[in-house]
């Protein structure tokens, strides 16, 4: 168990290192490299990684309050029963990672690269996804009450069963996922008529 607070790191190579069960506060990370190391059960709190690459680290049970991910790499990473608490994750790739049982409560998820995750049942509510690439992911019975899919692709995600009631999905092309089964309020029943060609007046 380690503790690392207030330090600056730039261009270090962490992926070789026994990082487990270690706590970071107020940390800044810029372009570090955390690829295929050991993260597990790792903590941070109001810490910044800036474009920092985690591509098949083992961040599992990890716990975020309040960091910023900012244009990471989490390709194949392991997010398995991992936390992210009010996180910034903008720009971030999550191609190919294990979401499996990940909690996330609030925070900004813009512009992530959310391509062919399992993000099924998860309680994704209020989230920010603005912009989020979500080509083949498998939302079904997901909880997207609330969250903001503004612009979000969505193609030949699986939303069979998810609740987007009160989300925002303007400017999300409605012809390129199949409804069935999914959860609309009205304002969204609009947009999808529209979509569809519809006037709607």
């Amino acid at each position: 168990m380690f503790q690392y607070s207030n330090q600056y790191y730039s261009e270090v190579n962490f992926g070789t290192q026994e990082l487990r069960y270690g706590e970071l506060i107020g940390c800044t990370f810029q372009r570090c490299s955390f690829a295929n190391g050991s993260l597990e059960e790792i903590a941070s709190t109001n810490c910044r990684f800036v474009e920092c690459d985690f591509r098949g680290a083992s961040l599992n049970g990890s716990l975020h309050k309040e960091s910023a991910f900012e244009n990471c790499n989490f390709n194949g990473a392991n997010l398995f029963s991992s936390k992210f608490e009010t996180c910034k994750m903008t720009g971030s790739d999550f191609t190919n990672s294990t979401l499996d049982g990940i909690t996330i409560l609030q925070g900004d998820w813009s512009y992530t690269n959310m391509r062919n995750t399992r993000l099924a049942r998860q309680d994704l509510r209020g989230i920010k996804f603005f912009e989020a690439d979500f080509t083949g992911a498998n939302l079904e019975k997901a909880d997207l009450r609330d969250a903001d899919l503004t612009m979000a692709i969505l193609s030949k995600a699986k939303m069979q069963g998810a609740d987007a009631r009160g989300a925002k999905m303007e400017g999300v092309d409605f012809k390129t996922f199949a409804i069935a089964g999914m959860r609309m309020d009205r304002e969204q029943t609009v947009l999808f008529s529209i979509s569809h060609g519809a006037k709607v007046g």
